[in-house]
């Protein structure tokens, strides 16, 4: 998921631009910036690397069984097709 460290990391530096004379706002716009941050990205519904990676492999494995009864389906139609004449 995403490193909370990068979303703390994000949310100083948008206190960081703050101009100085609201400086008084910068932990309140952190906050905010970091709980904003923070639900935006849950709303997301982000997997893991390893999540998506093992999705993946699922997938290919189900994609090559498609094909082989895919195959097999054609070679017992054309069998069939044989039979009947």
């Amino acid at each position: 998921m995403f490193d909370p460290k990068q979303l703390d990391e994000l949310a100083r530096k948008i206190g960081e631009s703050i101009p100085a004379g609201l400086s008084d706002l910068r932990d309140d716009i952190e906050k905010t910036a970091r709980l904003g941050l923070q639900q935006m990205i849950e709303r997301m519904e982000l997997v893991t690397r390893e999540e998506f990676e093992v999705q993946q492999a699922v997938l290919e494995r189900t994609r090559a069984r498609l094909e082989a009864l895919e195959h097999r389906v054609a070679a017992l139609e054309a069998e069939a097709r044989g039979a009947l004449q």
